[in-house]
């Protein structure tokens, strides 16, 4: 066996290993990235998935919201993310609630016309400049060292603290809205990923709730221009002139923590790498099995659908669906539809209807379709399938794809004017652009257990007030109980989503103890 060494190995190519990465060799350490895959970026990644379809789609990851302007202009990132138009559209009947991105004059028109008056509209903005205060204060300290929780409660009201940080969720909602359509589009950010109700007692719905609303102080989601592959492409360009070295196609089957600190890894082709400080850019439950130590899977529980169509379906509520589909679709997400399918879905049955979210990223960026099919007005639809965990697929994988695939269909053909059938793209063999992943799919593809996007439940930003710290790594959020094993992805504490958070916050640890 071949041995090897360098000061810091970052375990897992993703984007917030490229991050920590470029951080600590920028400062003037030895960095080593393996990657299990041939590809780097893991789920922030785009492909031209359909034979004979030039659409680079973004397979994975799909928005951006947490990634701070601050390390985009300290790595020198050249990217794009450009505002949708529409935040969310969410068809009811013949009509429908329509949220402008700067919301105005139209999103009030849609309050009064969904709900016959002006009280919800009233308590959606209310609740809507809380958030932003919310925001404003927990934002700014994502990428410093963890504050206690009492330094944010002393900055924002406090009852909206409570209701968000203390209480299910679920109070807050069923208090301050009664109509079920705006309840659901303030409980869906709470679900998305997660699988709970608003009423869990673990909170962990409120986490989730709180990270959809916090990214660069406003919470707003961004499309990348040129699909998600370009962050992963702009990561690898300033990794590499930080003559970061990088291994593909190099898969880390076991870790032995050494005596003291820093640790072996060891690789399936049987060659080994010691180093003083290891990164794992993976689950927290990954890296148990990696130190052969027994531990519970995470699962997760959406579906993604991507799709490529000849043009946009007309919807029934008569709306335009270059604005309809420019924002997030909602259907199914209606409060007590939500709850439903909770219900369902805990009892081993995919929900029917299933409650989705979808966008279409061309109306905002055309450029990941080939000029000719952006000409013949082709686009791209992303679905998100929610409350599909991972064990509803374990017992016949190929046909409960395919039951969740017919679900989330007949969720979008419900509020369409015309056959979705005939808006299809068709690949090179004359069949339907539809790609389908369930969590078990991208467990496979990305490695990512259990399929769960956030490799777990969230944490809350912060530590409790009686948390004692005493290193580097507890201070910044990302300790394993091992002293040269470092997070630095989605399972570190202010990771989840395409953020870099778990990548710059794992690198500051690693300089504040040099």
């Amino acid at each position: 066996m071949t041995r090897s060494h360098a000061e810091v190995v970052i375990i897992g190519g993703g984007h917030n290993g490229l991050v920590a990465a470029t951080y600590l060799a920028r400062a003037g350490h030895e960095v080593a990235v393996l990657e299990a895959r041939s590809e780097l970026g893991g789920a922030v990644a785009s492909k031209a998935v359909f034979e004979g379809v030039a659409a680079r789609l973004s397979r994975f990851s799909y928005l951006v919201s947490l990634l701070p302007t601050l390390i985009i202009d300290e790595l020198g990132l050249r990217l794009e993310l450009r505002s949708r138009q529409v935040r969310s559209y969410t068809p009811v009947d013949s009509g429908g609630l329509l949220i402008e991105r700067q919301e105005g004059r139209l999103t009030h028109e849609s309050f009064r016309a969904l709900t016959g008056d002006d009280r919800e509209y009233r308590a959606w903005t209310a609740l809507e400049a809380g958030l932003r205060e919310l925001a404003v204060a927990v934002e700014p300290t994502l990428t410093a060292p963890l504050p206690r929780a009492a330094e944010l409660r002393d900055r924002v009201d406090q009852e909206l603290w409570s209701s968000v940080v203390e209480r299910p969720l679920g109070e807050l909602v069923e208090a301050r809205f009664a109509n079920d359509t705006v309840r659901g589009v303030v409980l869906t950010d709470a679900l998305i990923g997660t699988f709970t109700s608003a009423h869990d007692p673990s909170l962990r719905q409120n986490r989730c709730f709180l990270y959809h609303m916090i990214g660069n102080g406003n919470g707003e989601w961004k499309v990348p221009v040129g699909g998600m592959g370009t962050v992963t492409a702009e990561l690898v360009r300033v990794a590499q002139e930080a003559k970061v070295s990088i291994q593909i196609n190099c898969p880390v089957v076991s870790i032995k923590p050494l005596a003291d600190s820093g640790a072996t890894v060891y690789l399936r082709d049987g060659q080994s790498i010691s180093a003083d400080m290891i990164l794992v850019n993976c689950a927290p439950a990954t890296l148990q099995q990696l130190l052969g130590t027994p531990c519970e899977p995470p699962v997760g529980s959406q579906t993604k659908i991507n799709i490529v169509l000849r043009r946009l379906p007309r919807l029934r509520s008569g709306i335009e669906p270059a604005v309809g589909f420019a924002g997030t679709l909602h259907l199914g997400q209606g409060y007590a539809r939500l709850q439903q399918a909770y219900q369902e879905s805990s009892s081993n049955q995919i929900p029917e209807p299933m409650p989705c979210e979808i966008y279409c990223h061309t109306l905002t960026d055309g450029s990941i379709l080939d000029p000719e099919l952006r000409a013949a007005g082709y686009h791209t639809l992303t679905l998100f399938g929610m409350h599909t965990p991972a064990n509803l697929f374990a017992a016949d994988p190929a046909g409960s794809r395919e039951r969740a695939k017919d679900a989330a269909l007949r969720s979008l053909q419900s509020v369409l004017a015309e056959p979705l059938a005939p808006c299809l793209a068709l690949d090179r063999r004359g069949e339907p652009c539809i790609e389908v992943m369930t969590p078990l799919d991208i467990e496979a593809e990305l490695g990512m257990l259990g399929g769960h996007i956030f490799h777990g439940d969230l944490d809350w930003p912060w530590l409790a007030d009686d948390t004692s710290v005493a290193t580097p790594a507890e201070r910044w959020g990302v300790a394993t109980g091992y002293p040269g094993i470092l997070m630095c992805g989605s399972g570190a504490v202010r990771g989840g989503a395409v953020s870099g958070l778990g990548g710059h916050n794992a690198a500051m640890a690693v300089l504040e103890g040099d």
